[in-house]
């Protein structure tokens, strides 16, 4: 995915979808939120990804929206 805030890795059959945004404790804005929606709707539509692992960048997982 062509996107700094949200990053996609394909390890064989699980896809590591991480929030980069480690300045704002990986809070989620608008232009996050799309791009974690198109993040998700291609590993569904991707029928050789079973697992989907949601983390965050820099020591922090998620402070939630801004």
């Amino acid at each position: 995915m062509a996107s700094d805030t949200v990053l996609v890795e394909r390890r064989d059959a699980v896809s590591v979808i991480a929030i980069n945004r480690p300045q704002v404790r990986n809070a989620v804005d608008r232009q996050t939120a799309g791009q974690l929606a198109a993040a998700f709707r291609s590993f569904e539509a991707d029928e050789s990804q079973y697992v989907a692992v949601l983390t965050g960048l820099g020591g922090c997982f998620c402070a939630g929206a801004d």
